[in-house]
């Protein structure tokens, strides 16, 4: 009863202890001829200690549940783990020893959880691992395999810089009957989306033999770079993975909030022309965010103001200057361009020049928005005719006026109606409050003032 692990660096042929751990060994060999393995990381290197893997999709990915056991692809998530209890004869005292991985059981403390991963020693007389790992095989070809990934690069968290995945994996003896519901599959699947978002340096890659662990760090973090970038633009933020920020942008930081545009374009132009000097700014409050984005029309120029404006006092605060590493402007016009391109339209806003129509646009055409262009591009916001009132019926909206608000309409008797009226049922006008200032809240001395107001009238004409 063996099973045959096809690795990226080797064969290994595991016996399994089928008289010592049955349920582990059932396990085993079902994932294995259901090709769950395949594609599987090594992780977890301990140089002369032990390396893990079973894990389809890998430990630093979120999408993992750290495995399943076949019961648990079978008949549900209910079923992800088992039970196990440690086989008392055996220890980790040869190099090879194959265990699964497991965890303490919380209602018994004498059985062992344990899903798909699984151990591999890489050193002899290991008997820290005896009692929490429960051992259900042995290596017996390919103990080169294990040398070469005790003697492999690994980063901090003990994951190889490149990475070492087991490809296929082959039954050589079943002895135990199918669970109902098992398919084998015909051929080895193909990686799923989440298995290949975890590829760091590929397995099948060559690799100079002279390289040092410095460079295998930094390849594997360019090629997380590059991967980041790709997958930004397949969401849309970036117009292509290559793009490179502007070399003739400096970003200004840590400004004091009074300084503005004019002094800064003021200030750096002595270095060269200078093309947009923007403080960026609040779009709600408009007040200064501190950082600034400074465009010259050389190259040069940009990296002279780089060098000799490092630290310098200006308004009291020190700047620190740096070039920029946005590309908001390189993707707004990309998207402006495919948005106009994919709609048919002629003109409209796409590309360079379409970003300054859309700005005067923005500035005179439409005034709702006057307020927000003069808050991001700090312009003085053009001066344009308000927009006519618009005669409707009786609206309360307060986007509209209301009747109170026209003094004339198409009716001549509409209107002397409503200058009749206008204080009556529909009049907006404050509560009603008695002499003495107090608001009116009840009715019910209408009628007494009313009297009172009658009498006062009478005596008046007595008087006459």
């Amino acid at each position: 009863m063996s099973v045959l692990l096809e690795t990226s660096l080797g064969d290994i042929v595991i016996d399994l202890l089928l008289d010592e751990s049955p349920k582990a060994c059932e396990n085993f060999l079902k994932l294995c001829k259901v090709k769950y393995y395949n594609f599987s990381p090594v992780h977890s290197v301990q140089k002369n200690f032990t390396f893990q893997t079973g894990d389809p999709i890998g430990p630093d990915s979120s999408d993992s549940d750290g495995g399943s056991s076949i019961w648990g692809l079978l008949q549900g998530p209910s079923h992800r783990t088992f039970p196990l209890q440690l086989p008392p004869k055996l220890k980790h005292d040869e190099r090879g020893t194959v265990s699964m991985a497991t965890v303490p059981s919380p209602n018994d403390p004498d059985l062992r959880i344990a899903a798909s991963q699984f151990v591999v020693t890489l050193g002899d007389n290991l008997d820290y691992l005896d009692g929490k790992a429960v051992i259900f095989g042995k290596v017996v070809e390919g103990f080169d395999v294990l040398e070469k990934v005790n003697e492999t690069f690994i980063d901090d968290r003990g994951r190889p810089l490149q990475d070492i995945r087991i490809r296929h994996t082959v039954v050589l003896d079943d002895p135990f009957e199918d669970p109902p519901g098992l398919v084998e599959p015909a051929e080895s699947p193909v990686p799923s989306k989440a298995q290949l978002a975890t590829v760091r340096i590929a397995d099948d890659e060559d690799l100079d033999d002279n390289m040092d662990e410095e460079s295998m760090e930094r390849l594997r973090r360019e090629r997380e770079a590059r991967a980041q970038a790709l997958t930004l633009e397949m969401v849309g933020d970036l117009p292509f993975a290559e793009v490179k920020p502007p070399e003739n942008i400096l970003f200004v930081c840590k400004l004091n909030p009074v300084t503005q545009d004019e002094d800064l374009n003021l200030i750096f132009s002595r270095f060269g022309q200078i093309l947009s000097c923007e403080v960026i700014r609040d779009k709600r409050t408009g007040d200064s965010l501190q950082y600034a984005f400074i465009e010259f029309e050389n190259q040069k120029d940009c990296e002279q103001a780089y060098f000799k404006m490092q630290g310098v006092l200006i308004d009291d605060h020190r700047i620190h200057v740096d070039f920029s590493q946005s590309v908001s402007k390189l993707s707004e016009s990309w998207r402006n361009a495919t948005i106009t391109k994919r709609s048919g339209q002629r003109g409209g806003f796409g590309g360079v020049a379409g970003l300054e129509k859309k700005r005067q646009y923005r500035a005179s055409d439409n005034p709702r928005q006057r307020d927000d262009y003069h808050m991001v591009f700090n312009k003085e916001p053009a001066k344009t005719k308000p927009a006519p009132r618009r005669d409707r019926s009786y609206s309360r909206s307060p986007q509209r006026s209301s009747y109170r608000d026209r003094r004339s309409s198409r009716s001549p008797r509409r209107d002397a109606y409503r200058s009749r009226y206008r204080d009556r049922s529909h009049s907006r006008s404050p509560p009603r409050r008695d002499s003495y200032g107090d608001r009116d809240r009840s009715r019910q001395y209408e009628g007494e003032r009313r009297d009172r107001r009658d009498d006062d009238r009478y005596r008046d004409r007595r008087r006459r």
